[in-house]
């Protein structure tokens, strides 16, 4: 694997907006507690959500509609509390203490998943060098798709935007079987090995998360239910298949539209902007006006404030957003918001572009 020179920003001169920003934002929106503890409210809830459903499955699994019924809302409440809650732990943002924040990232352990790997991939790939090919993780994931424009252009590509389409439902299988190991034991682009070093526990805890995960979601259920097992497998990939495609709405909506931009760090690293330009270049919000996408979708409907904000409750998002909206006009700074379904179709057609070759995204020039 090649050295590459890390990213680096410019520092931000006298009359940076996002020093501006921040002192607002804690004055007039900051202050208030009431907005923290709804944050703390809503992630028990969700936890409670997650394990209500599960024992649903066990009480009521004998009827096959139910059971069916009871995995799939199983599903889109895993998705749920990882984007709300555990994506806000894992940024420090929901309980007061670090050591509170950390035990509860380990419902990722619960959904056969490494958290400790995740959240260092997260915090210290992605959010200080979205978009940036070679260091963002959370969109670098496969040769299967093409998303950098600087990326080999492969035949396959030519016809992403239909196999995507497929593929993307098994997203959290993917997760689950492949992209974990891939982080782990990889060589190939391997972008969590530039930064970190994996501790031999956490290989341990992989594995273990893995066999507890299909142990409780496969077999336990066939030992208690009056199911045929490959019926309680079907229930089980429905889980997998509803959660992984409210979960994609979110992931495919922030980052990698039609009119994206993919900054290129010269030679030396570093970059023309400073670290809050370059988080509004490269991010856009998606439904932001939606209090069901709000509930559902946690910090990524409000996703420039979230990158502008990582350690911040996303309950205080929607009243961040319009003075980020103030500074964008008055400092002639970007600022995009979709609705869902616009945001995903934008999606579709920057995979059907770049699959076909076209150099048409921006390099991230101000």
């Amino acid at each position: 694997m090649e050295e590459l020179v890390k990213p680096t920003y410019k520092k931000p001169g006298p009359d940076d907006f996002f020093k501006k920003l921040q002192k607002e934002v804690q004055v007039t929106v900051l202050g208030n507690k009431r907005i923290q503890r709804l944050n703390v409210a809503k992630t028990f809830f969700l936890l409670f959500l997650y394990v209500g459903l599960y024992s649903c499955i066990l009480i009521f699994g004998n009827h096959t509609p139910l059971l069916f019924l009871c995995y799939i809302l199983l599903g889109f409440s895993m998705i749920m509390l990882f984007i709300n809650a555990f994506h806000d732990a894992a940024h420090g943002a929901v309980f007061k203490k670090r050591k509170h924040n950390q035990w509860f990232m380990h419902v990722l352990e619960l959904f056969g998943s490494n958290s400790w790997l995740w959240g260092k991939r997260h915090n210290l790939l992605h959010h200080p060098y979205p978009n940036i090919q070679h260091w963002d993780t959370d969109i670098k994931q496969s040769d299967l798709v093409r998303i950098f424009p600087d990326s080999p252009h492969l035949k396959k590509h030519r016809y992403q935007h239909i196999y995507m389409f497929l593929l993307y439902p098994l997203y959290t299988l993917n997760w689950l079987f492949i992209r974990d190991f891939k982080d782990f034991f990889g060589t190939k682009d391997n972008y969590v090995k530039r930064v970190v070093k994996i501790p031999r526990v956490e290989y341990v805890k992989l594995f273990a998360a893995k066999i507890f995960n299909l142990f409780y979601l496969i077999g336990v259920p066939v030992m208690v239910l009056d199911q045929p097992w490959y019926i309680i497998v079907l229930g089980w990939l429905c889980m997998h298949i509803f959660g992984s495609m409210l979960g994609v709405i979110a992931l495919i909506s922030t980052h990698v539209d039609e009119t994206a931009v993919f900054p290129l760090p010269p030679p030396d690293g570093k970059m023309d902007v400073t670290w809050a330009e370059h988080q509004m270049m490269v991010t856009k919000d998606f439904s932001a006006d939606n209090p069901l996408a709000n509930f559902l979708f946690g910090g990524f409907t409000h996703h420039v404030a979230h990158h502008l904000f990582p350690h911040v409750a996303h309950t205080y998002y929607p009243y961040i957003t319009p003075i980020i909206k103030r500074y964008a006009r008055e400092y002639d700074l970007p600022y995009t918001c979709y609705p869902a379904i616009k945001a995903v179709r934008s999606h579709f057609v920057l995979l059907k572009k770049q699959g076909a070759g076209e150099s048409l995204f921006q390099h991230g020039e101000l």
